[in-house]
């Protein structure tokens, strides 16, 4: 009879199960980054899938790209808050503030990350202008209300201070704006000097510069290969030619793949100014910090309590204001300036072009060398084809001297036999003397034909 387990027994959790709080550990879903950040700061970390996402805000299916155990082509995607790169041997994400690159102990990618570190430390400049500090981003100064700085200054009332401030404020919405509509004040250009490229443009621009040298590079060593290989092989069809031939032919083909794809991806690109605009990271962060500012700035407003205390006699307030929501609706309807990334990628887009005209051209020769080799097969093939059309014709015409001596080779009585040596020389010569001229007819009345060259 069984034993009837007790409650204590029944309801006991068992020991496969997770305690609560705790979570299951996975295997093998981290992979080494090397993160990059916009200082020039280097570090490298192990980092989980889930967290990636919720670093960059990218989805699982943009990272699949990224994925070493599955074979994507080179790809590049702008999105929200990050751009996607996959070009040949590298595979990174770029943000506004931080580059991570997988990886990066592999041989193929130290080059380009030596060459990467030392590019963000020291960034090529333009000629636009870059506010330092807090105006980095285009973030104007926040107000201290009641600061000890500005109750120094003698008159320590509100509406003084109020003035003072909105002021300050005002200035700084009267030189961002510009900037943000496409231009900048001499003056905010004079303050602040030349602005470099922004941080994901000089990431990008480092990733298609490797990635083009390293396609060039290899068109470079096939060519070195191909064309002394195609010039033996006219000179000397062999078996050793012929395989070496299929081999470059075969890198050939992979390499245009290749180099095609990443031409493909550039020219997408270059052809959908919305991807473009996508990809200008630090305008976006900018653009979100300045709305945050600006309702900061609302609230403490609101806070302060508005109305008479804000305002003087030449309204400089409501002019704050309007310059405000005028500022606001620009954001909304703010679109990047896309042709300092347009020059960038057609500079590459030139490049690859021309790595692609050099494989196009190898191929040409390739097929012209094909067909050549093809007309000598051919050649080969007629003087065979004429050579069995001869034998063939020789066969024939020995066949019927054999039919002559078989009919005197029978066992038939007559007076040839009895004769002497002469008549069987006569018989002997003349028989081989009539195949002769058979053999002779047929080959001029092949010639005549043209079955015969």
């Amino acid at each position: 009879m069984a034993r009837k387990n007790s409650p204590e027994e029944e309801f006991k959790p068992s020991p496969l199960l997770h305690a609560p709080g705790q979570r299951r550990k996975t295997v093998g879903t981290t992979r080494t980054w090397l993160v990059i950040s916009n200082t020039g700061g280097s570090s490298i970390e192990e980092v989980g899938k889930h967290s990636i996402m919720r670093r960059t805000g990218l989805p699982g299916r943009d990272l699949r790209i990224l994925d070493p155990m599955l074979s994507y082509p080179s790809t590049i995607l702008g999105r929200e808050r990050a751009i996607v790169v996959k070009l040949e041997h590298i595979k990174a994400i770029i943000t506004a503030t931080e580059a991570l690159v997988l990886n990066p102990k592999d041989p193929g990618v130290e080059e380009f990350v030596k060459d990467l570190e030392y590019r963000v430390s020291v960034p090529r400049g333009t000629s636009q202008p870059v506010i330092d500090n807090d105006a980095e981003i285009g973030i104007p100064n926040k107000i201290s209300w009641g600061s000890p700085s500005m109750l120094d200054h003698g008159s320590a009332s509100p509406s003084n201070i109020v003035s003072s401030q909105m002021q300050h404020l005002s200035s700084d919405i009267s030189t961002i704006i510009p900037q943000r509509n496409g231009g900048a004040s001499p003056e905010l250009s004079r303050a602040v000097g030349t602005k470099v490229l922004p941080f994901e443009f000089r990431v990008l621009e480092v990733c298609l510069e490797s990635a083009c040298k390293c396609l060039e590079s290899e068109t470079t060593t096939l060519e070195k290969e191909a064309y002394p290989a195609l010039d033996e092989l006219t000179s000397k069809i062999s078996t050793l030619n012929l395989e070496r031939v299929r081999q470059i032919k075969s890198r050939l083909v992979a390499i245009s793949g290749r180099v095609q794809k990443v031409r493909d991806e550039l020219e997408h690109l270059l052809d959908d100014d919305m991807d473009m605009a996508e990809m200008h990271l630090t305008d976006k962060l900018a653009d979100e910090q300045y709305v945050e500012a600006f309702s900061k700035e609302d609230n403490i407003d609101e806070e302060d309590g508005g109305g008479n205390a804000f305002e003087d006699e030449d309204g400089r307030y409501d002019d704050l204001k309007s310059k405000s929501k005028s500022y606001s609706e620009s954001i909304n309807d703010f679109k990047p300036d896309i042709q300092e990334l347009e020059m960038l990628l057609e500079a590459y887009f030139v490049q690859i072009e021309g790595t692609l005209n050099k494989l196009s051209t190898m191929r040409e020769y390739v097929d012209d060398t094909e067909d050549y080799i093809n007309i000598m097969l051919d050649d080969k093939q007629n003087q065979l084809l004429q050579m069995g059309v001869m034998l063939s014709t020789a066969t024939l015409v020995v066949s019927v001297g054999i039919v002559v001596t078989g009919f005197f080779g029978m066992n038939i009585h007559i007076e040839l036999f009895d004769s002497n040596n002469r008549n069987f020389l006569e018989t002997t010569f003349g028989t081989v003397a009539g195949c002769v001229a058979l053999y002779v007819i047929a080959l001029v009345f092949g010639k005549r034909k043209g079955l015969i060259g």
